[in-house]
């Protein structure tokens, strides 16, 4: 027989209730001092001109603070083909989170049954057909197929920025479906992969903390499913593959929010795609990621949302 802690339970609770408040508390004062939209559908919003302007000065701090990188630059759209999308094997790993493109390719009839199903109120989607497209994740997905087989000596690195979307409905306006992260990718030897993730951490950390957030680096893992997913949560943990800069938005009492990373991918896309450096090895990679919608969010958080009024420090660090 187990005998549960009524107390523990409560605290559990209590600490989720206060939680829930402060998130709905940041969620209305994002929308109703017009710095965000509601759209009616959990995770996603239209932006305003304030959370623009806000947006594109992180967006431009971030790359000022890469610079020296000399990343090749690259932009994709936010689909990619399906073919692409089962190479980078994300589907075995986050199937909760992906989403596929549909499109309609029947005739007059199945048109004519496709409208008569919605006029019933019933889900007319299902008369569509995979359309070999998908909503893309992780914006450095394609950037693999594209660098051919063999690496140069030195590796090469990329500026790489664009649309991701994971289907995960919340109403924590710190957890979008649809998002953008900039990504400062290599892909090289081992030592060249570790380097570049390692060698940026320190700058990165500076750089959140000038824009007057308080930043911790975490230990983290992927939100892999199911139990082979907690295996392998638990392994990039052990192996230090993944880094995360979180900062307290809800306050001390709740986890701190991640809202970049610094990640080694090891040999998984070398693998994947058939990558080779130039002594035949398998190439690995890594990349440094800011999570743009999360620090802007944060950065309204932590100062207001009103920019004009925040304090001079941030606003130069952030050129606003």
């Amino acid at each position: 027989m187990t005998i549960t802690d009524p107390t523990t339970t409560t605290t559990e609770g209590d600490s989720a209730a206060a939680l829930a408040a402060a998130r709905a508390d940041l969620r209305g004062r994002l929308l109703a001092d017009g710095v965000l939209i509601d759209l009616g559908s959990p995770g996603l919003y239209g932006r305003t001109g304030v959370f623009e302007r806000v947006y594109a000065a992180v967006d431009a701090a971030a790359v000022r603070s890469q610079a020296d990188l000399d990343a090749e630059v690259l932009r994709f759209p936010p689909v990619e083909p399906l073919a692409a999308f089962e190479r980078t094997d994300y589907i075995a790993s986050f199937p909760d989170l992906a989403a596929s493109i549909s499109g309609f390719t029947g005739d007059d009839r199945t048109h004519r049954a496709l409208l008569a199903a919605r006029e019933r109120g019933e889900r007319w989607e299902t008369f569509l057909q995979p359309a070999d497209l998908m909503l893309t994740p992780a914006v450095c997905h394609p950037v693999y197929g594209l660098v051919g087989d063999t690496v140069p000596e030195g590796g090469r690195t990329f500026d790489i920025v664009g649309d991701s979307f994971r289907r995960e409905p919340s109403l924590d306006p710190m957890r979008l479906q649809a998002f953008h992260m900039h990504e400062f990718v290599h892909i090289g030897t081992p030592a060249s992969a570790k380097t570049h993730r390692d060698g940026r951490i320190p700058g990165m950390r500076a750089l959140l903390e000038s824009f007057g957030l308080a930043i911790e680096v975490v230990p983290a893992n992927d939100p892999f499913f199911g139990r082979v997913g907690q295996m392998l949560a638990r392994n990039q943990v052990e192996q230090a593959l993944k880094f995360e800069f979180v900062t307290p938005v809800y306050g001390p009492d709740h986890d701190a929010t991640a809202i970049s990373s610094a990640n080694l991918h090891e040999d998984h896309f070398g693998t994947s795609f058939g990558l080779r450096t130039a002594d035949g090895a398998v190439a690995h990679s890594a990349c440094i990621a800011f999570g743009l919608e999360r620090i802007t969010i944060a950065l309204f958080a932590a100062h207001g949302t009103d920019p004009d009024r925040w304090t001079s420090d941030v606003r130069a660090a952030l050129a606003l």
